[in-house]
């Protein structure tokens, strides 16, 4: 059977009208042609709509609500969120526990028993002589041992929150956008200046950045909880080094502090006490010395003639010549040799823990004396820093601490 051609022919001839009368029909013809087509397409929906309409025996079904998906990162974060909160809580009431027996066993009252209070107590019942404190017993909250967890960074479709996430560090590069604009608000304050005729930036504006350094590596991965490596800490520092190179920087010191620390090697004016006077007014010091099991007080006299006394004995008190050079060697660096007196006293140890303990006291004591320069030269050298070597105990099943028996084969 042929196709029914003149259908077709007239559907096309309309749909042609019907484009011809879209600016809204002019005459008979138009809207005759118009009001057809419309009928048509009105027609067609019902018998469409007839057609899906579901009848009584086949009940309507019901759209199911619509269900959110969350993706495998979320999951996977929930989870180890989930273990971790579980982990806290059980070490929180382990810590409270333990906190609990500790005040019963000292007998003290709960309301007045601090994290202090707590150390020492632990101190004074498991005394341990090992010098690394992380390997001592403690007692402490989860809090202050576990690192802290990262946030989430993204939400529950897996969208990042953070317009630098795929960077993989987010919050260090944010800090380095952070360094740009300060710079920029820096340049563009200068320009201003310039450009009001103040070639230089006014006097005692300047910042004193003496006592404190950039924050180390360690520190800004505690700062950003992302993983730091040597090359983007360079960049972190050279990038603040240009910052506080220019002239108008101290407009964003609160900025610059934050990013800096104290400086361990930095000694200030009144951290150094000025040497004390006795009722003649001659100037001294005392300081304490310590090494292995030896301890001593020395004290040092200015105006002095180079007089040295070790427990009421001259310098011979050693008879090896390298614990008289260890001992003399402070007085040779600070170029004090003959301008002071030292009376020392010593107790515990052998003739090298003694020397070394001397030596401790007598660089202590001379700080009072010397400069900021000769401070620097001193904390260089080693001078103010405490010898924590001790002889290493003996090994069970061994000869020594670390000399093994000898093996026969038979």
């Amino acid at each position: 059977m042929a196709a029914p051609v003149g259908r077709i022919v007239v559907s096309e001839y309309l749909h042609f009208l019907t484009k011809i009368c879209e600016n809204g029909p002019t005459t008979r013809l138009q809207r005759s042609c118009r009001c057809f087509s419309t009928s048509r397409s009105k027609q067609k929906q019902t018998n469409e709509y007839q057609h899906s309409t579901p009848t009584d025996s086949e009940p309507r079904k019901k759209k199911n609500p619509r269900v959110e998906q969350i993706s495998r990162a979320m999951q996977v974060y929930l989870k180890k969120a989930q273990t971790r909160e579980t982990m806290m809580r059980e070490l929180t009431d382990e810590y409270n526990l333990g906190k609990r027996h500790l005040m019963n066993i000292m007998g003290v009252d709960r309301s007045s028993f601090s994290q202090r209070d707590v150390d020492a107590a632990l101190q004074y019942l498991l005394p341990s002589g090992i010098y690394e404190k992380k390997a001592r017993p403690f007692l402490k909250p989860p809090e202050a041992y576990i690192p802290a967890h990262k946030m989430v960074a993204f939400g529950m479709d897996g969208r990042p929150f953070h317009s630098l996430f795929y960077t993989r560090k987010p919050q260090y590069y944010q800090i380095m956008n952070d360094i740009l604009g300060k710079i920029d608000a820096v340049r563009k304050y200068e320009d201003e200046m310039i450009a009001k005729g103040h070639l230089e930036p006014p006097e005692g504006t300047s910042m004193d950045l003496k006592s404190t350094g950039w924050l180390d590596k360690k520190d800004l991965e505690k700062m950003t909880l992302e993983t730091i490596d040597e090359y983007d800490h360079n960049r972190f520092r050279l990038l603040l080094d240009s910052l506080v190179a220019r002239p108008y920087s101290y407009i964003v010191e609160q900025f610059i502090k934050k990013h800096r620390k104290l400086s361990a090697g930095f000694f200030k004016k009144h951290q150094v006490k000025p040497p004390e006077k006795d009722k003649e007014g001659r100037p001294y010091m005392t300081a304490k010395g310590f090494r292995k099991s030896a301890t001593c007080t020395v004290k040092v006299w200015g105006e002095g003639t180079g007089k040295v006394s070790i427990n009421e004995k001259d310098l011979l008190y050693f008879p090896s010549i390298q614990d008289r050079m260890q001992i003399m060697f402070p007085l040779q660096l600070a170029n004090k040799l003959g301008e002071v007196d030292i009376e020392a006293t010593v107790e515990g140890g052998g003739h090298s823990g003694q020397a070394g303990a001397i030596r401790l006291g007598l660089a202590r004591a001379l700080l009072s004396f010397t400069d900021e320069d000769t401070m620097e030269q001193m904390r260089l050298a080693g001078l103010l820093t405490r010898d924590v070597r001790r002889r290493e105990r003996k090994k069970p099943g061994q000869e020594g601490a670390r000399k093994k028996f000898t093996w026969k084969r038979r």
